[in-house]
């Protein structure tokens, strides 16, 4: 049984909303998506998408 991923990458995030890759890493560094700075990666938790699109 797989289990399910808690954080998405910024190129699964841009898939996932069906935008481009630098459309996605520009919401990150902006801080309209909430992620987590892991290393030289950003890593989104799905909680924080969940909230990005209930909002908007």
């Amino acid at each position: 049984m797989e289990k399910e991923r808690r954080v998405l990458t910024v190129k699964e995030l841009a898939v996932e909303l069906g935008i481009s890759l630098n459309l996605a890493y520009r919401q990150v560094r902006e801080g309209n998506i909430y992620a987590v700075r892991c290393g030289d990666r950003y890593l989104i938790p799905k909680a924080a998408l969940d909230k990005y699109l209930s909002v908007k």
